[in-house]
């Protein structure tokens, strides 16, 4: 088994790895999130993207990009080390950060099988549906239902009894 840092690829090594995936033909799956402290959800998420295809690439929210769309005091967990959790996870196969409110840019360079999205979407709302269809990518719904968030997680932590 590889380590987990060896698992987290830059861009251009990635579109290789793919290439090279895809013409013996295994099915490539690309998975997406922010992974602010990892949780179940997570991993049901993950699992259910794995069984889509034979490779699995995650693509992670760099620091920036989470405290834009979580808000202010987030990520909790630095983007190294939310690579590093979801990498060490057995189902994935490569780790690769991104910068970009959503994925598009990723799926026009990595041209994987699969798009997978958590429950939290519909095949309607998926944000990049529209280039995903263009470029021939299938999009799956995959997941438990979503009723598991970090905001939920670290709203819990701050209403415990603290002592």
């Amino acid at each position: 088994m590889r380590e987990a840092v060896s698992k987290i690829v830059p861009r251009a090594v990635l579109r290789k790895k793919i290439a090279e995936h895809q013409s013996h033909g295994r099915r490539v799956v690309f998975a997406n999130g922010c992974f602010d402290t990892l949780h179940v959800g997570h991993i049901r998420y993950l699992e259910g993207a794995r069984r889509e295809g034979d490779i699995l690439v995650v693509g992670v929210n760099a620091d920036t990009s989470v405290c834009n769309l979580k808000g202010p005091g987030r990520p909790i967990l630095g983007e190294n080390a939310r690579a590093h959790l979801v990498a060490a996870l057995r189902c994935v196969d490569y780790v690769v950060l991104f910068g970009e409110p959503n994925v598009e840019a990723l799926l026009e360079e990595m041209r994987p099988d699969v798009h997978a999205k958590g429950t939290d979407y519909t095949i309607e709302t998926v944000p990049e549906r529209a280039v995903a269809q263009r470029l021939g990518i299938r999009v799956a719904i995959v997941g438990d239902p979503k009723d598991h968030s970090t905001k939920e997680l670290l709203d819990s932590i701050r209403k415990a009894p603290h002592g």
